[in-house]
């Protein structure tokens, strides 16, 4: 699925095999987006610059965020993080190759609901990877059905 924050953005479904990653869009929330040649160093150079030319420039960064649209992943997708950020794996206790599957947190209105759940159990947030964490979609057939409640008590862990 996609965050609510994100249902504003231009969307699509995942396709297996496909290679994603995390992007922060224009709403300011990170989901996952088309993983394209490139597109770190468009906005490294749209965005990230210093100096008065650059300033300019950065008018046009939520333009740019704009064209990327958000790739929806349902509930139970096995997905494959590789090179995964030194402090997801400090907080999670993983490796930098980990094969997780895609869940939502909460059914909360307005809240952060997209996670990844780790082997051991450990759920992170989507939020709570910096943009360009490469992400494989594996399996989309495995997924589970949208719950429309979740259980208060759960053995998994939600690290923020």
């Amino acid at each position: 699925m996609c965050d609510y924050s994100l249902m504003g953005i231009r969307n699509r479904l995942a396709v297996e095999g496909e290679d994603l990653v995390t992007f922060r869009f224009s709403t300011g929330s990170v989901g996952l987006a088309p993983w394209r040649q490139g597109i770190e160093e468009i906005l490294a150079r749209t965005c990230k610059q210093r100096g008065f030319w650059a300033t300019i420039r950065k008018l046009s960064c939520g333009a740019v965020r704009d064209t990327v649209p958000a790739v929806c992943v349902p509930p139970g997708a096995r997905l494959l993080l590789t090179g995964v950020q030194r402090s997801v794996r400090r907080r999670a206790g993983v490796g930098e190759v980990e094969s997780v599957t895609f869940t939502q947190v909460t059914a909360a209105a307005n809240r952060y609901r997209d996670a990844v759940r780790f082997p051991n159990g450990v759920e992170i947030l989507l939020q709570d990877f910096a943009e360009g964490q490469p992400v494989r979609v594996f399996d989309l057939s495995s997924a589970e059905p949208v719950q429309p409640e979740f259980a208060e008590e759960s053995t998994f862990t939600l690290v923020h």
